[in-house]
C-alpha cells in the first residue's frame, strides 16, 4: 500500500500541476492525497540539476514507495498533439556520445559504455514495474529521449529521429530514470506535450493546455495506483 510519493518537476510552473490535483490537502505543512503523503521536489532544468536534487533528497534518508517525474515535453509524432498526456516507458541520454566527421556515436557505440550494464538495456533505461503496468491502460506509453540542448533545427531533428525514433523529448527524463533505477525506487513519468519538435517557434506552443492536462493525467494515474 502506498504511503509516500515523491513528485519531481524541473520548474515551478510544471510543479503547479500538483497543486491543482483533486483531493490534495495540506496538514501541518505537509501535503496529502487520500492518506498518501506527497513530497514535491522542484529540481531545476536539465539532467545535472535533476540528478543532484533527487540524489540529495534521497540522501536525507527519506525513501518513497513511488517516484513520479512530471513536466512538459516536445513530441516528434503528429499523432501526439499539444495537450496529450503520455507516460515514457523508456529513455536515454540522446546527446551523450562522440561527435566525429563520420557522424555521432553514442557512448556504447564508441566503446565507452556497456549498453546492457544496469540500469541500461540496449542503451536505454526502462520503466517497468507494477505502477507502470497499472497506469498503462489509461495513459499512452511512449519512448523518450533526453537532451541537454532542446531540439529546434531541421538538422538536429533529422539526426535525433533517425538514430532513436523517439516519440517525445525532454531535458530531464533519463536522469530521473537513472537515479531511481540505481536507488531501486519504483518510478514512472508523466509528460504533457506542449509543442511539436520542429524548427523552434514558440508561437505554436501551448503550455497552459499542457499543464492543465498534466494535472488531469496525475489525477487519473493516482486513481489507478492509489
Amino acid at each position: 500500500m502506498l504511503s509516500r510519493i515523491f513528485i519531481i518537476a524541473a520548474t515551478d510552473e510544471e510543479a503547479s500541476a500538483v497543486k491543482e490535483m483533486d483531493g490534495i490537502e495540506s496538514v501541518a505543512g505537509r501535503s496529502f492525497i487520500g492518506g498518501i503523503e506527497i513530497d514535491l521536489l522542484v529540481t531545476g532544468v536539465g539532467t545535472v540539476a535533476t540528478a543532484w536534487a533527487l540524489t540529495k533528497m534521497l540522501s536525507s534518508g527519506i525513501r518513497p514507495d513511488l517516484a513520479i517525474n512530471i513536466g512538459i515535453a516536445g513530441a516528434y509524432r503528429d499523432d501526439i498533439p499539444p495537450g496529450s498526456v503520455v507516460m515514457p516507458v523508456s529513455d536515454c541520454f540522446a546527446d551523450a556520445g562522440i561527435d566525429t566527421d563520420e557522424g555521432f556515436y553514442t557512448l556504447a557505440e564508441a566503446g565507452l559504455q556497456d549498453p546492457d550494464k544496469f540500469p541500461f538495456r540496449k542503451g536505454r533505461i526502462i520503466a517497468e514495474n507494477d505502477f507502470v503496468h497499472k497506469v498503462a491502460p489509461v495513459i499512452s506509453t511512449v519512448n523518450a529521449v533526453t537532451v541537454n540542448t532542446a531540439t529546434g533545427s531541421e538538422e538536429k531533428i533529422r539526426k535525433i529521429y533517425g538514430k532513436y525514433n523517439p516519440d517525445i523529448e525532454t531535458m530531464e527524463g533519463a536522469a530521473f530514470f537513472y537515479v531511481c533505477a540505481m536507488e531501486n525506487i519504483p518510478f514512472l513519468a508523466l509528460r504533457a506535450v506542449s509543442n511539436k519538435v520542429e524548427p523552434r517557434n514558440r508561437d505554436n506552443w501551448n503550455i497552459p493546455l499542457a499543464l492543465k492536462n498534466l494535472t488531469k493525467g496525475l489525477n487519473v494515474a493516482l486513481q489507478k495506483i492509489g
